[in-house]
């Protein structure tokens, strides 16, 4: 019975907050670009959420790819390897540490150890990414929360589609043998498309298409940006962290590489919100009002 008077007063503190958050709204609607960006970029916590991600893909990525090695065909493993070198220049030591991960010895054990039931439960601990991704989309574009109950299938679909363009992303990079000139064109549509279909995916088809490709467009270019400029930093920064502190510096660098990438991808989808809501973008690209609810 104690905690009876405190709710009147929470209850009253929400809506006064909610009716702040409209009002901020219809303000930052009318502000200088520059105003609204950053307002954007506080409102979806950039780093705190690329941090998040990056974590998050790092603990479920080693579980999903020793399964990946396990059950899949030596073909499928082997092509999975050649993309995770490309994407990242392994070399050396390093090159020798993600082999042994991803093309194991005793392969049959490990088969029988996994099992069908492994398998599921290591895809379901690996949607915990797609359930990031998709507070980052709802709240890049102040939409409520898609209940589980209508967004667990998105989770693991946006997973499985994933890890099929991690299969031939290295035949897209080498722009399927003709070279990188075609591949860097190649890659620059497949991740724009990716991440088109991922935001409106995740938010369950309730913002139209066009108005989620400005996002799109900046997270494929800036990933096709990183994925080159990886092939500078990563393989010398890796090849000196196992060198001198074995498969710890492995982590150590990925682990920072990602907070890179994520921090890309979250820039991105959220600059692209304010793109779509920019002048004559709004009438062009059909992007609707932000809801009355915005969720601080």
């Amino acid at each position: 019975m104690a905690g009876q008077p405190g709710r009147p007063g929470r209850t009253a503190w929400l809506r006064a907050r909610s009716a702040w958050l409209r009002a901020r709204t219809d303000t930052l609607r009318d502000a200088p670009f520059p105003r609204r960006l950053a307002a954007q970029l506080i409102h979806i916590h950039v780093l705190d959420t690329a941090t998040r991600l990056a974590a998050q893909v790092f603990l479920t990525a080693i579980p999903v790819l020793f399964v990946l090695a396990a059950f899949m065909p030596d073909e499928v493993r082997t092509t999975v390897s050649d993309s995770v070198r490309t994407a990242l220049g392994f070399q050396g030591s390093s090159l020798d540490e993600v082999k042994g991960v991803l093309q194991p010895e005793g392969n049959t054990a490990t088969t029988d150890t996994f099992g069908g039931i492994g398998i599921l439960v290591t895809l379901l601990s690996a949607t915990s990414c797609s359930r990031i991704l998709q507070r980052l989309c709802e709240r890049t574009w102040h939409l409520p929360h898609l209940s589980g109950r209508l967004a667990a299938w998105r989770w693991l679909t946006w997973l499985l589609v994933w890890l099929a363009a991690l299969v031939i992303q290295g035949q897209v990079r080498s722009g399927f043998g003709a070279g990188d000139i075609l591949g860097v064109f190649l890659y620059l549509i497949t991740a724009t498309l990716l991440w088109w279909w991922t935001q409106h995916l995740l938010l369950g088809g309730r913002v139209p298409w066009l108005a989620l490709l400005p996002g799109a467009l900046l997270t494929g270019a800036s990933l096709t940006a990183l994925a080159w400029g990886s092939r500078l930093y990563v393989p010398r920064s890796l090849n000196r962290s196992v060198t001198q502190f074995g498969p710890l510096g492995l982590v150590f660098t990925l682990l920072s590489w990602l907070i890179v990438v994520f921090t890309a991808v979250t820039l991105g989808i959220g600059i692209g919100y304010v793109l779509a809501h920019q002048g004559r973008l709004v009438r062009l690209l059909g992007t609707p009002e932000p809801p009355p609810q915005d969720e601080g």
